[in-house]
């Protein structure tokens, strides 16, 4: 079967996954980003950022609401700097996955974490 435009426009082919997190007393969806959200985060990623800020600005950037609409936004980052490292890092782990960003935006983000000083 051959899609049409609103077919494919219509699809929900955003994927997300729920990670348990006990800390914060439940569960997050954490979801495959669209292009637009992935270039957002990509020019936001463009400068170093301390370890603490690439986790709050990786939360921020994939944690969605069941209707798939994002649960933060970048006037939040600050405010998720200042959760416990741990927790964020096992969430932010499944958004990499999700999203296929790999070793080397690990590599380049502890880099820059190097580079700039912790939030």
């Amino acid at each position: 079967m051959v899609l049409n435009r609103e077919q494919i426009l219509g699809a929900l082919d955003l994927k997300n996954e729920p990670v348990e997190v006990p800390e914060w007393g439940g569960q997050v969806l954490v979801s495959v980003m669209s292009g637009a959200a992935r270039d957002a985060l990509m020019d936001t990623l463009a400068t170093p950022q301390s370890s603490s800020r690439f986790q709050g600005v990786m939360i921020a950037s994939t944690v969605v609401d069941e209707a798939g609409k994002p649960v933060f936004s970048a006037d939040d980052v600050e405010a998720l700097t200042q959760k416990n490292p741990d927790v964020m890092a096992r969430v932010v782990a499944v958004a990499m996955r999700l999203n296929g960003i790999g070793t080397k935006a690990i590599t380049d983000a502890e880099k820059n974490s190097e580079a700039a000083p912790s939030a």
